[in-house]
């Protein structure tokens, strides 16, 4: 399926606001409640509108430490990657996690209380996960820019 201009112009609104009702979609869109309605469907169904979610103020829910940490495994066998993979995701901690290339194997997300919070996250949780060689972590001074819009 190609996106047209108007699928680009919804998926735009409602990456801004996805609570929008359909209705305030339609008057900007210039189309029929049930037409923006439609489109929606099928952009759920095609695939182009994974989800819908809350974004939630870290500072209001006392979760503002930010860390990022490179994983480096012993070894690159697909067992060890699969398992370091499956094992990851049930970190809560872990907001995102990606293979990269460079020195390191993984890139992750960490968001916690504090840095009490994060050492307990580091030698209880993730250092406890098999096939792990080093660890190298960084932390956030100051969020600049934080989106997840993607512009079409």
């Amino acid at each position: 399926m190609v996106l047209d201009q108007t699928d680009k112009h919804l998926l735009q609104l409602l990456q801004n606001d996805c609570k929008q009702t359909t209705k305030a979609l339609s008057n900007v869109l210039g189309l029929s409640v049930t037409a923006v309605y439609e489109r929606i469907k099928k952009l759920e169904y095609q695939g182009f509108i994974n989800n819908y979610v809350a974004l939630i103020n870290k500072d209001r829910v006392d979760k503002n430490f930010i860390a990022f940490c490179h994983v480096k495994l012993t070894q690159h066998t697909q067992e060890y990657v699969v398992q370091f993979e499956r094992d990851v995701t049930k970190l809560q901690e872990v907001l995102e996690c990606y293979h990269i290339s460079g020195d390191y194997d993984y890139l992750l997300k960490v968001i916690v209380e504090d840095m009490v919070e994060f050492r307990e996250f580091m030698v209880k949780k993730l250092t406890n996960i098999k096939h792990i060689g080093s660890t190298h972590s960084m932390f956030m001074i100051n969020e600049v820019k934080h989106s997840t819009a993607i512009v079409l």
